[in-house]
């Protein structure tokens, strides 16, 4: 069967499957559409939680569909990032875990307590957190990625963007899946097994299944055997002799991962579907920082570690913890091995009446996850007492209900209304060895080696509800204007249970000292489009959006006495502007070109930041941001060509700080270079800044990032694929898929810190398949990163490094890049029945 042939009757199952569960019943145009046989089939999406296709939809949304997903084996969101322009992810041993950015706007990784700018969403549920990175995404019936604002239709802090998840269904037929894969670089192994049967006629079932083992990691790994000493003693004034104990390199990042998903959907009328899905999984990795690259230094090797070259390389080091303070501190390993373990579960229930004139809709979910880690702080093999060795244990629980009502009268007005409501909470445990520090006579017996430990908890809980007007004066156009109100409370505290005593007595940790902050935010997010068909295969838009993000509070920051709690607790953060855009199929529909324009601003960017010299944490709303850019993308399917289909896109995107005063120095940054300003506390969330004193001040420690880029944020951006299916013999096809991706220049870090450019970059991506006629059985080979480019996806100073931040001679401090994965290349085999 041809591609275009089997691109046909896979839309026509989606359309149909879509008109059973949206929550639009109305006619829709993609149904006329999915009949035309060769060209481009239309891709149906639901960015407006009711069934369009992309081309008619008013909205920047980039469709993936699961044939391509299984083409490049996109099994989480890092590979499906590596392949699309303007989005990126970066993954972080620490903190909320990961980084997602879209057109240059994203939250960074140091503070578990912020929420990304990017929102997850998957099977209709709000998932926030960066570590949703590590849940398996597989066995899916669609991903969709909708740029820019997005507050009306996905529920909150959705201020970037959105990445819509919608995991396959049970269909009308058996459907029996097995797969096999084996990728050479990490030795890794893979598997998936899919069952999907129809009980009777109105009840159906899905159970997909998907396991990996790595024999090695991605990383070269080039630690070595360090000497880590630790002096028992509660003052500096005290005289001892040192114990020295080893500490071994941590070895390469190899990893297993387990998930498992159960659906059943009953439909036990025409009117009615109900769908609920239960999934687990586990993802544990050896080493969380392999991919933290030194990748700058100011001498060229590690300030911590000459012997360790810094370069933009696929190699990095790390080291065990020592034995003596593995079997002290809590969630440590017994052997010192560093490690991360997550674990998550969650349950989602979908339900969808269709009444004469109006679709009814209940999404609710419950999701909950462990994150467990142990990692050398450093990211660098080192020796001697700034050494840092961390264990952290922090739970997430989170329950939501949305309730949506979507009139489709065949007069000219409809409306949509709904609710929606989420309690969450998040307990936080750290734990931290540093600076060589040991104390036996500490209370516990797991604080003799600690400088520091930490408590802390956030308990929220969001009310919102939304509506939109639908005006439709014409056949041809079509207007809205809608608006959503959210009421959030976060209520927190931080407490660090223990401090060893040099640290308290040097005014750097305040122990046993709790800060709590009860916040309450109430937003109003409008939204306005309009829309215009002047023919079928042409749409122009135009629309005006906002967005919120809810502020909160720095779980994982760090209290001393000079800190209080507005060091802790940040503002919302808010989004707001325009975009048009130009929709079409040319060429009796064998072209699809779109060009989108959009100028966003963004104002109170939340950001976080790790003073390496210091070891400490700042989380601030800096000012302001704005996004202005334009996207064109095309596809070519030729009708005289069955099965090629060329496709590619080019994006500029601008993304510069307007007035950030009082934006952190990055280390080493000195007054000629922008470090000029001092901070003051005033009072008020972020306190203020003034300019530098050199009467009253000994250095300056604020900066205003203006006309600064964001972070992660290339100027431009492009891509260019092609796909091609042809018959090779009796029964037969040939599959081949290249997609190559370009990014210009830009900061690593959210800081201006010109020591953090990423060079420019090509990366490509392929496969080679051969499958049956019947499509039962497929073999091919995929290849990600074949140009194996080093970029990186987001980084931070390396702690202990750097000094003479806002003075006239600074050191800057050693830069880690969250770096890219290298060529990887995987066979794989698929049997389907």
């Amino acid at each position: 069967m041809s591609a275009v042939h089997r691109k046909g009757r896979n839309l026509k199952l989606l359309t149909a499957a879509l008109l059973a569960s949206a929550t639009c019943a109305g006619d829709v145009l993609a149904q006329e559409q999915a009949a035309d046989t060769g060209g481009i089939q239309d891709v149906v999406v639901t960015a407006r939680k009711r069934a369009e296709t992309t081309q008619d939809v008013p909205v920047a949304v980039t469709a993936i569909s699961a044939e391509k997903i299984l083409n490049y084996d996109l099994s989480n969101l890092e590979r499906v990032a590596a392949q699309t322009p303007s989005f990126v992810i970066g993954r972080s041993p620490s903190g909320s875990g990961a980084t997602l950015v879209l057109r240059g706007i994203g939250s960074n990784t140091t503070s578990i307590g912020l929420e990304q700018s990017v929102a997850v969403i998957v099977d209709g549920a709000y998932y926030g957190q960066g570590r949703t990175i590590n849940e398996g995404f597989f066995d899916l019936g669609r991903l969709e990625i909708l740029k820019g604002p997005q507050a009306l239709f996905f529920g909150k802090n959705a201020t970037a963007g959105v990445v819509s998840i919608t995991t396959a269904d049970p269909g009308d037929r058996l459907e029996v899946i097995a797969r096999a894969g084996y990728e050479f670089k990490a030795q890794q192994m893979v598997g998936e097994a899919i069952l999907s049967t129809p009980v009777s006629d109105t009840l159906g079932v899905r159970l997909a299944m998907r396991a990996s083992k790595m024999g090695r990691g991605y990383f070269d790994q080039i630690g070595t055997d360090q000497i880590y000493p630790t002096s028992d003693r509660i003052s500096t004034a005290q005289v001892v002799t040192p114990t020295n104990h080893v500490s071994g390199p941590a070895g390469d990042d190899r990893g297993k991962e387990f998930y498992v998903r159960g659906t059943v959907k009953w439909e036990p009328t025409s009117d009615f579907t109900a769908t609920v899905k239960a999934n687990f999984g586990t993802n544990e990795i050896d080493n969380p920082s392999a991919a933290s690259v030194l990748y700058y230094c100011p001498t060229g090797a590690s300030a911590g570690n000459p012997a360790i070259a810094c370069g933009r390389s696929f190699r990095s080091s790390a080291n065990r913890f020592p034995a003596a303070i593995a079997a002290s501190v809590p969630y440590a390993n017994a052997s010192g091995q560093t490690g991360n373990s997550y674990r998550s579960w969650a349950v989602n229930a979908n339900l969808n009446w269709q009444l004469d004139a109006l679709s009814l809709s209940s999404v609710t979910n419950y999701n909950w996850n462990r994150n467990i880690f142990q990692f050398d702080g450093d990211s660098v093999s080192r020796a001697g007492a700034p050494g840092v060795f961390a264990t952290e244990w922090s739970t997430y629980h989170a329950f939501s209900e949305e309730l949506r009502a979507l009139t489709s009268y065949d007069g000219p007005v409809n409306a949509m209304l709904g609710g929606y409501y989420q309690k969450t909470k998040r307990d936080y445990l750290a734990w931290t060895a540093s600076g060589g520090l040991e104390n036996s006579g500490a209370p516990q017996s797991w604080q003799r080696y600690l400088a520091n430990s930490k408590d802390s908890q956030t308990k929220g809980e969001t009310i919102a509800a939304f509506g939109q007007v639908i005006v439709n004066p014409s056949d041809r156009i079509e207007l809205t204007g809608g608006v959503r109100y959210t009421h959030e409370t976060k209520d927190s505290y931080f407490l660090q249970p223990y401090s060893h005593p040099i640290r308290v007595a040097q005014g750097i940790f305040l122990p046993n000292t709790r800060i709590d902050s009860n916040l309450s935010f109430d937003n109003w997010s409008p939204e306005a489009t309009i829309s215009f068909k002047p023919v079928r295969d042409i749409t122009l838009y135009g629309a005006y959006k906002t967005a919120y993000k809810s502020g909160g509070f720095s779980n994982s920051g760090i209290l001393s006495p000079s800190a209080g709690l507005a060091d802790f607790e940040f503002d919302p953060e808010k989004a707001k502007g325009f975009e048009v855009g130009v929709k079409t199929m040319l060429f009796d529909r064998q072209l699809r070109f779109n060009v989108i324009a959009y100028s966003y601003k963004y104002s109170n960017l939340q950001l976080d930041f790790f003073r390496s010299d210091t070891f400490a944490f700042t989380t601030i709303n800096a000012g302001s941001a704005r996004t202005r850019g334009v996207e064109l993308e095309f596809e070519y399917a030729p009708r005289s060509i069955d099965g090629l289909d060329i496709h590619g896109t080019l994006n500029y995107n601008r993304a510069r700080y307007g007035d950030a005063i009082g934006a952190p120095c990055y280390a080493g940054q000195t007054r000629d270079r922008g470090c000029n300003l001092v901070y003051v506390d005033d009072g008020s969330a972020n306190g203020t800044a003034r300019p530098f004193n050199p009467a009253t001040d000994a250095a300056a420690n604020r900066q205003n990032l203006k006309g600064s880029p964001t972070a992660n944020a290339p100027e431009w951006t492009a891509s260019l694929g092609v796909n091609y299916e042809t018959p090779i013999s009796a029964g037969w096809t040939l599959g081949l898929s290249a997609d190559g991706r370009y990014s210009a220049s830009y900061l690593a870090s959210a800081f201006g810190n010109p020591y953090t450019r990423q060079h420019r970059y090509v990366s490509l991506d392929a496969s080679l398949r051969l499958s049956s006629e019947d499509e039962r059985w497929e073999l091919a080979v995929i290849g990600k990163n074949l140009t194996n480019r080093w970029y990186a996806t987001g980084g931070t100073d390396a702690p202990n490094t750097g000094g003479g931040t806002g003075t006239l001679s600074g050191t800057i401090a050693d830069q880690i890049g969250f770096a890219s994965q290298p060529r990887t290349v995987q066979v794989q085999a698929t049997f389907r029945y």
